[in-house]
């Protein structure tokens, strides 16, 4: 092999990458905005213990996006529905913790079922079925960016509106009732929101995956972190470089975006969890002295 032979397996290696990643920058912008989005409203889902209910919410919108593939609809109005009545139904009925998480028990196999129902039904591509549960680089097409960046965008504004009261009430919701603060209007806002942020989540990443975009980072950043502004902006970071990186090392794979993403994920959430367990021994062992 000459050098001739080489420039052209590293040039043209670099070039035809260009030219794939050329074919997903929809998704890469999409995954930008969830990565930023989510890891922010993923603080408040962990300080609210709502974990759970993101996967509640995840499985009705892949049951919209379903149905909506069947009827041959707009996949992304579709999700968006299923994300809402979930969340509605979610922050309406379950004020308490107990009744939150039985009322999203009830919801995931139900909205699951369905979706897969709907998805039995439909004989159209099969890629189009595994996207809506594992995700796919290229499943954004040019006419849903623009709905997917607006919507991430409106939950984003959203959050700003709310966010002192969310977070008052967010860790110490007695607290903030005694103050006067709204608590039933500030959870159900913050719940459709969470819908909106979902239905996103679901053409990116999947049904089945979701939390590791909405719960993960904000769980690594709690591990870091203590301040109000440091966590939900080291938050914001992880699942931004978690979405986009996911999607620029896909590009180079045959594998769907998903594992990708989610090993990114998992991978900042350890190192973090390292770095917090040995800040804690540090910071015990100057007390003790």
């Amino acid at each position: 092999m000459n050098w001739s032979d080489i420039g052209d397996a590293l040039f043209g290696g670099v070039a035809d990458y260009g030219a794939i990643l050329a074919l997903v920058q929809n998704s890469v912008w999409a995954g930008a905005v969830l990565g930023l989005v989510g890891g922010l409203i993923g603080v408040f889902v962990m300080q609210r213990d709502m974990a759970f209910a993101v996967h509640g919410i995840s499985e009705l919108s892949f049951a919209g996006a379903a149905a909506a593939l069947l009827i041959g609809v707009d996949v992304v109005t579709g999700s968006i529905v299923g994300s809402l009545v979930a969340a509605a139904i979610i922050g309406g009925l379950g004020a308490r913790a107990r009744d939150r998480n039985s009322i999203i028990g009830v919801l995931m196999p139900f909205g699951l079922g369905l979706g897969i129902l709907f998805l039995s039904l439909y004989d159209g591509r099969s890629a189009n079925r595994f996207s809506l549960l594992t995700g796919q680089i290229v499943s954004v097409q040019s006419g849903q960016l623009g709905w997917l960046i607006a919507i991430g965008a409106f939950v984003m504004l959203g959050l700003l509106f709310i966010w002192r009261p969310l977070r008052f009430d967010s860790l110490d919701p007695q607290s903030a009732a005694a103050r006067g603060v709204p608590t039933t209007a500030v959870s159900l806002a913050f719940m459709l929101l969470l819908g909106l942020i979902v239905a996103v989540a679901v053409h990116i990443i999947g049904a089945l995956l979701v939390m590791a975009l909405l719960v993960t980072p904000a769980a690594a950043a709690m591990k870091v972190a203590s301040g109000p502004v440091s966590v939900p902006l080291l938050a914001a970071v992880f699942g931004l470089t978690s979405a986009v990186g996911g999607i620029l090392l896909a590009v180079m794979g045959t594998l769907p975006v998903s594992p990708y993403i989610t090993t990114i994920s998992f991978v900042i959430y350890v190192v973090c969890r390292v770095v917090g367990s040995r800040r804690g021994r540090v910071v015990r062992a100057a007390t003790a002295r």
